[in-house]
């Protein structure tokens, strides 16, 4: 399954989505869309994907530093 997945991670990158964790996927900077994630007790118990320009416009992004 890893396999399947390789490279295909390019481009995203963590960040803070209306204060919760998330993921950008910009490969090249193009911005495709972003994971909203929903985390409960350690673990991601929701992904929603989100890829409307108009909804992501309204989302709170900040990025998240190491």
């Amino acid at each position: 399954m890893a396999k399947g997945f390789a490279g295909r991670a390019q481009g995203a990158r963590p960040v803070l989505v209306n204060g919760a964790v998330g993921v950008v996927v910009a490969p090249r900077g193009q911005l495709l869309f972003i994971l909203e994630l929903k985390i409960v007790d350690g673990k991601i118990t929701e992904i929603e994907m989100i890829a409307e320009q108009d909804r992501i416009r309204q989302l709170d992004l900040a990025e998240m530093k190491d």
